[in-house]
C-alpha cells in the first residue's frame, strides 16, 4: 500500500488548492453535492461522496474509480494508494495511530468497490441524504463549508 500525502490551502474565493507530495496540484471547487477538480497534468473531473463513505471519482472522459474514506484524513483508492491529508489534525493523528497500532489502522481498511451499478450508487446517495451527508460515520467529511483551520473541522472534507 503506497501513501501519498497532500496539503490543502483554502483560497480567498472559497476554492481549495491541493498539493500532493508527488508534485501534482489540484484546484477544487464545490458545485452542489459535487467537488469539481482539475490538476496541473491536464486531468479534470468530479468527486462525489456517496453513502457508506464511498467516493465516486468521475474523470472528464467518463471513466470512474471508487475510493473509501477510512477516517483520520485517509482515503483508500481502488489501486491501493492511500491519500493522507497532512493539513488536518486528523491526518496527523492517523499517522500517530498507525505507528502506535503497528500498522493495524492501515491494514484494516476495507477496500472500495471496483465497480457499482447506477442503482447501487443511487441507494448509497439516498442513504447519505437520509443521514445528513456522509452516510457512514463521524469523519465522513463532506458537504459543509471548507475550513482551513486545524481543529479537525472539515479539513478532510472534500473527498480524497
Amino acid at each position: 500500500m503506497a501513501e501519498l500525502h497532500y496539503r490543502d490551502e483554502l483560497l480567498a474565493d472559497r476554492t481549495v488548492h491541493r498539493t500532493y507530495a508527488d508534485g501534482r496540484e489540484e484546484w477544487r471547487s464545490r458545485d452542489g453535492t459535487l467537488v469539481r477538480w482539475r490538476d496541473n497534468r491536464g486531468r479534470a473531473g468530479t468527486d462525489e461522496l456517496l453513502g457508506q463513505r464511498i467516493i465516486k471519482r468521475t474523470y472528464a472522459d467518463g471513466s470512474v474509480v471508487y475510493a473509501r474514506d477510512v477516517g483520520y484524513g485517509r482515503t483508500l483508492w481502488r489501486d491501493g494508494t492511500v491519500t493522507v491529508n497532512r493539513t488536518s489534525f486528523r491526518g496527523r493523528l492517523g499517522a500517530v495511530l498507525a505507528v502506535v497500532a503497528g500498522g493495524v489502522l492501515l491494514g484494516s481498511m476495507a477496500p472500495p468497490p471496483s465497480e457499482m451499478t447506477a442503482a447501487e450508487e443511487e441507494e448509497l446517495r439516498q442513504q447519505a441524504a437520509g443521514s445528513g451527508g456522509g452516510g457512514g460515520g463521524g469523519d465522513s467529511g463532506g458537504y459543509s463549508d471548507w475550513d482551513d483551520d486545524d481543529d479537525g473541522g472539515d479539513a478532510d472534507g472534500d473527498f480524497g
